[in-house]
Protein backbone atom coordinates (compact mmCIF):
# COMPACT_ATOMS: atom_id res chain seq x y z
CA UNK A 1 0.00 0.00 0.00
CA UNK A 2 1.61 3.09 -1.41
CA UNK A 3 1.19 6.32 1.06
CA UNK A 4 1.87 10.25 0.54
CA UNK A 5 2.89 12.82 3.26
CA UNK A 6 5.46 15.73 3.57
CA UNK A 7 8.82 16.10 5.12
CA UNK A 8 8.43 17.88 7.99
CA UNK A 9 11.94 17.70 9.36
CA UNK A 10 15.57 16.89 7.30
CA UNK A 11 18.91 16.51 9.37
CA UNK A 12 20.93 17.00 6.03
CA UNK A 13 24.01 15.71 7.70
CA UNK A 14 22.57 12.54 8.68
CA UNK A 15 20.53 12.12 5.23
CA UNK A 16 17.51 11.28 7.29
CA UNK A 17 14.34 12.66 8.61
CA UNK A 18 10.40 12.49 9.15
CA UNK A 19 7.24 12.27 6.96
CA UNK A 20 3.84 13.68 8.39
CA UNK A 21 1.09 11.37 6.64
CA UNK A 22 -1.40 12.78 5.14
CA UNK A 23 -4.75 12.83 7.03
CA UNK A 24 -2.67 12.15 10.10
CA UNK A 25 -0.68 9.63 12.29
CA UNK A 26 2.70 9.28 13.20
CA UNK A 27 5.20 10.71 11.79
CA UNK A 28 7.26 7.54 9.81
CA UNK A 29 11.39 7.63 9.59
CA UNK A 30 12.74 7.99 6.75
CA UNK A 31 16.36 7.57 5.30
CA UNK A 32 17.89 9.08 2.11
CA UNK A 33 18.61 5.23 0.59
CA UNK A 34 14.79 5.02 1.00
CA UNK A 35 14.50 7.55 -1.76
CA UNK A 36 14.55 6.11 -5.55
CA UNK A 37 16.13 9.44 -6.40
CA UNK A 38 19.39 9.88 -4.84
CA UNK A 39 20.39 12.89 -6.80
CA UNK A 40 18.44 15.11 -5.06
CA UNK A 41 18.26 16.16 -1.33
CA UNK A 42 14.82 16.38 0.14
CA UNK A 43 13.33 19.53 1.41
CA UNK A 44 10.99 20.72 4.40
CA UNK A 45 7.24 20.30 2.78
CA UNK A 46 8.33 18.53 -0.37
CA UNK A 47 5.53 15.85 -0.91
CA UNK A 48 6.66 12.53 -0.40
CA UNK A 49 5.23 9.06 -1.70
CA UNK A 50 6.06 5.96 -0.05
CA UNK A 51 5.90 2.27 1.33
CA UNK A 52 6.02 0.98 5.03
CA UNK A 53 8.76 -1.20 6.24
CA UNK A 54 10.78 -2.32 9.11
CA UNK A 55 14.36 -1.68 9.58
CA UNK A 56 16.63 -4.70 11.29
CA UNK A 57 15.60 -3.20 14.46
CA UNK A 58 11.77 -4.09 14.01
CA UNK A 59 10.99 -0.01 13.47
CA UNK A 60 8.40 0.82 11.06
CA UNK A 61 10.06 3.38 8.43
CA UNK A 62 9.36 4.23 4.48
CA UNK A 63 11.03 2.38 1.53
CA UNK A 64 10.90 2.98 -1.85
CA UNK A 65 10.14 6.52 -1.45
CA UNK A 66 9.63 9.22 -4.72
CA UNK A 67 9.26 12.80 -4.67
CA UNK A 68 6.00 14.19 -6.35
CA UNK A 69 5.53 13.60 -9.50
CA UNK A 70 8.22 11.06 -9.72
CA UNK A 71 7.39 7.27 -10.89
CA UNK A 72 8.65 4.37 -9.09
CA UNK A 73 10.63 2.29 -11.39
CA UNK A 74 10.37 -1.06 -10.11
CA UNK A 75 13.45 -3.36 -9.48
CA UNK A 76 13.66 -6.53 -12.45
CA UNK A 77 13.44 -9.41 -11.03
CA UNK A 78 16.38 -11.48 -10.72
CA UNK A 79 16.62 -14.24 -13.63
CA UNK A 80 17.80 -18.31 -13.13
CA UNK A 81 20.56 -18.59 -14.88
CA UNK A 82 19.41 -21.61 -16.74
CA UNK A 83 21.98 -22.85 -18.28
CA UNK A 84 24.22 -23.03 -14.50
CA UNK A 85 21.22 -25.25 -13.17
CA UNK A 86 21.52 -27.45 -16.66
CA UNK A 87 25.35 -27.81 -16.89
CA UNK A 88 25.88 -28.31 -13.18
CA UNK A 89 22.75 -31.42 -13.22
CA UNK A 90 23.95 -32.43 -16.49
CA UNK A 91 27.66 -33.16 -14.98
CA UNK A 92 26.03 -34.92 -12.37
CA UNK A 93 24.16 -37.18 -13.81
CA UNK A 94 27.03 -37.69 -16.50
CA UNK A 95 29.31 -39.31 -13.48
CA UNK A 96 26.55 -41.31 -12.01
CA UNK A 97 25.90 -42.67 -15.26
CA UNK A 98 29.58 -43.70 -16.14
CA UNK A 99 29.71 -44.46 -12.19
CA UNK A 100 27.27 -47.44 -12.49
CA UNK A 101 28.48 -48.80 -15.73
CA UNK A 102 32.00 -48.98 -13.82
CA UNK A 103 33.42 -46.36 -15.82
CA UNK A 104 33.73 -44.08 -13.32
CA UNK A 105 35.94 -44.17 -9.93
CA UNK A 106 33.69 -45.06 -7.11
CA UNK A 107 35.72 -43.06 -4.47
CA UNK A 108 35.85 -40.10 -6.68
CA UNK A 109 32.51 -40.54 -7.52
CA UNK A 110 31.31 -39.45 -3.88
CA UNK A 111 33.92 -37.10 -3.25
CA UNK A 112 32.07 -34.78 -6.13
CA UNK A 113 28.52 -35.58 -4.53
CA UNK A 114 29.85 -35.47 -1.03
CA UNK A 115 31.72 -32.15 -1.99
CA UNK A 116 28.81 -30.15 -3.87
CA UNK A 117 26.38 -31.28 -1.01
CA UNK A 118 28.92 -29.75 1.22
CA UNK A 119 29.53 -26.40 -0.80
CA UNK A 120 25.42 -26.03 -0.94
CA UNK A 121 24.70 -26.31 2.42
CA UNK A 122 27.95 -23.47 2.78
CA UNK A 123 26.09 -21.70 -0.06
CA UNK A 124 22.87 -21.70 2.26
CA UNK A 125 24.69 -20.92 5.64
CA UNK A 126 26.77 -17.59 4.11
CA UNK A 127 23.25 -16.12 3.00
CA UNK A 128 21.85 -17.21 6.49
CA UNK A 129 24.93 -15.73 7.72
CA UNK A 130 24.33 -12.38 5.76
CA UNK A 131 20.62 -11.70 6.57
CA UNK A 132 21.74 -11.66 9.86
CA UNK A 133 24.45 -9.94 9.87
CA UNK A 134 26.81 -12.25 11.42
CA UNK A 135 30.54 -12.67 10.50
CA UNK A 136 30.51 -14.44 6.65
CA UNK A 137 32.06 -17.25 5.29
CA UNK A 138 34.85 -16.04 3.37
CA UNK A 139 34.65 -16.05 -0.61
CA UNK A 140 38.16 -17.71 -0.75
CA UNK A 141 36.97 -20.94 1.52
CA UNK A 142 33.34 -21.09 -1.19
CA UNK A 143 36.24 -20.68 -4.04
CA UNK A 144 38.33 -23.80 -2.72
CA UNK A 145 35.04 -26.12 -2.42
CA UNK A 146 34.26 -25.57 -6.21
CA UNK A 147 37.88 -26.49 -7.24
CA UNK A 148 37.67 -29.13 -5.16
CA UNK A 149 34.82 -30.50 -6.71
CA UNK A 150 31.78 -28.96 -4.95
CA UNK A 151 31.19 -26.69 -8.34
CA UNK A 152 27.72 -28.20 -9.63
CA UNK A 153 26.71 -27.97 -5.90
CA UNK A 154 27.74 -23.81 -5.95
CA UNK A 155 26.15 -23.27 -9.24
CA UNK A 156 22.72 -24.70 -7.81
CA UNK A 157 23.21 -22.37 -5.25
CA UNK A 158 23.72 -19.77 -6.51
CA UNK A 159 20.78 -19.82 -8.52
CA UNK A 160 18.31 -21.59 -6.55
CA UNK A 161 18.86 -19.51 -3.54
CA UNK A 162 19.86 -16.36 -5.46
CA UNK A 163 23.17 -15.84 -3.29
CA UNK A 164 26.52 -14.87 -5.03
CA UNK A 165 24.67 -14.86 -8.29
CA UNK A 166 24.88 -11.37 -9.01
CA UNK A 167 28.27 -10.42 -8.46
CA UNK A 168 30.32 -10.34 -11.19
CA UNK A 169 33.87 -10.59 -10.26
CA UNK A 170 33.13 -13.11 -8.16
CA UNK A 171 31.24 -15.60 -10.51
CA UNK A 172 34.07 -14.77 -12.90
CA UNK A 173 36.50 -16.56 -10.44
CA UNK A 174 33.92 -18.83 -9.91
CA UNK A 175 33.67 -20.52 -13.15
CA UNK A 176 37.67 -20.69 -13.46
CA UNK A 177 37.62 -23.03 -10.78
CA UNK A 178 34.59 -24.71 -12.24
CA UNK A 179 36.71 -25.18 -15.63
CA UNK A 180 40.22 -26.00 -13.63
CA UNK A 181 38.57 -28.71 -11.88
CA UNK A 182 36.68 -30.29 -15.13
CA UNK A 183 40.39 -30.17 -16.99
CA UNK A 184 42.17 -31.70 -13.93
CA UNK A 185 39.09 -34.24 -14.22
CA UNK A 186 39.83 -34.84 -18.11
CA UNK A 187 43.64 -34.84 -17.58
CA UNK A 188 42.92 -37.80 -15.08
CA UNK A 189 41.30 -39.81 -17.41
CA UNK A 190 43.65 -39.14 -20.47
CA UNK A 191 47.09 -41.13 -20.80
CA UNK A 192 49.37 -38.71 -18.43
CA UNK A 193 47.13 -39.55 -15.34
CA UNK A 194 46.42 -43.27 -16.06
CA UNK A 195 48.30 -43.78 -12.58
CA UNK A 196 46.88 -41.19 -10.34
CA UNK A 197 43.81 -42.88 -11.64
CA UNK A 198 44.96 -45.84 -10.27
CA UNK A 199 45.81 -45.23 -6.97
CA UNK A 200 42.39 -43.28 -6.83
CA UNK A 201 40.54 -46.68 -7.24
CA UNK A 202 42.63 -48.38 -4.54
Amino acid sequence: MRLKGKIINWNAEKAFGFIEPNGGGDQVFIHKTALANKNRTPQMHDIITFSITKDKDGRYCACDATFAGEKLKKKAAKKTSKFSIYLSITFLISIATAFVFGNFPEKLFYIYIGLSMITFIAYANDKSKAQRGAWRTQESTLHLFSLAGGWPGAALAQQFLRHKSSKREFRHIFWLTAFINVGVLMWLFSSYGEEVLTLINQ
